[in-house]
């Protein structure tokens, strides 16, 4: 398998970013580490290997770019809108910076697909939402796209801006919505450990934005997978080669 590491200063977060290249040929497939993590945790932990078949086949190339949560959403030093803009430098990195660099490097013009687990999830969709121009496919899984387990109770007009759970519901632009409309939208959440508990509820969350995806017309296929499948690698292993293989690549 071809891969490759690429390292830059991003003018866009005022430090260094890394990322890895996987794959000679294919669509790109842009992934989003899980809360606060690496641009090389999807190869440490086995999904690369799982989706190897769809690399070595030349359908997919795999672009894994670091987070930044822990200077973001993850950061409890700042207030809840200095962690907005933060984030918001962090969309502006990826838009400018890292989807140029895949165009430039791997010459596809066309819209890509992203991907991630846990927080990643809420990063792949999130990404789609406000950005459909440049992503006409979503894989989210375990996903949590509401704000309560990084804020609590605040909210303001701000930050309203930043989960698909607030700005969905009075979303009515017909621009967006027929590029949903046109796009590939799979989530998909366990109903095993850890996918609900006190903290967070990815089985809940997943079919609100299911169903507010419904009530606009837009396709979606959410999949709830059994009480046995866990909000943990190795089923996230399974699901993105099952998803892949349903795709048109």
């Amino acid at each position: 398998m071809n891969v490759e590491y690429y390292k830059w200063y991003s003018h866009a977060l005022g430090r260094e970013m890394e990322l890895k290249l996987y794959g000679h040929g294919g669509k790109p497939v842009l992934v989003f580490p899980s809360s606060g993590g690496r641009f090389h945790d999807f190869e440490d932990r086995g999904m690369i290997d799982a989706c190897a078949s769809f690399i070595d086949s030349g359908e997919i190339r795999m672009l894994a770019v670091d987070s930044y949560d822990h200077q973001s959403w993850l950061n409890q030093e700042i207030p809840p809108r200095e962690r907005a803009a933060r984030h918001e430098a962090y969309e502006q990195y990826i838009l400018r910076e890292v989807i140029p660099f895949c165009q430039n490097h791997t010459r596809w013009f066309s819209p890509v697909i992203t991907t991630g687990c846990s927080m990643g999830a809420y990063h792949a969709a999130n990404f789609f939402f406000r950005h459909p121009r440049s992503i006409d496919t979503v894989i989210a899984l375990s996903g949590l796209y509401g704000p309560y387990h990084l804020l609590g109770d605040y909210m303001d007009e701000v930050l309203y801006h930043y989960f698909p759970l607030l700005y969905l519901p009075g979303l009515n632009d017909s621009n967006y919505l027929e590029q949903y409309r046109k796009s590939k939208i799979i989530l998909c959440v366990g109903q095993g450990d850890w996918e609900k508990c006190d903290q967070y509820d990815c089985i809940g969350e997943t079919r609100a934005l299911k169903d507010i995806l419904w009530s606009k017309n837009v396709p979606c296929w959410a999949d709830f997978w059994g009480e046995d499948v866990h909000h943990e690698w190795d089923w996230w292993r399974k699901q993105l080669p099952y998803f892949l293989e349903h795709l048109d690549l």
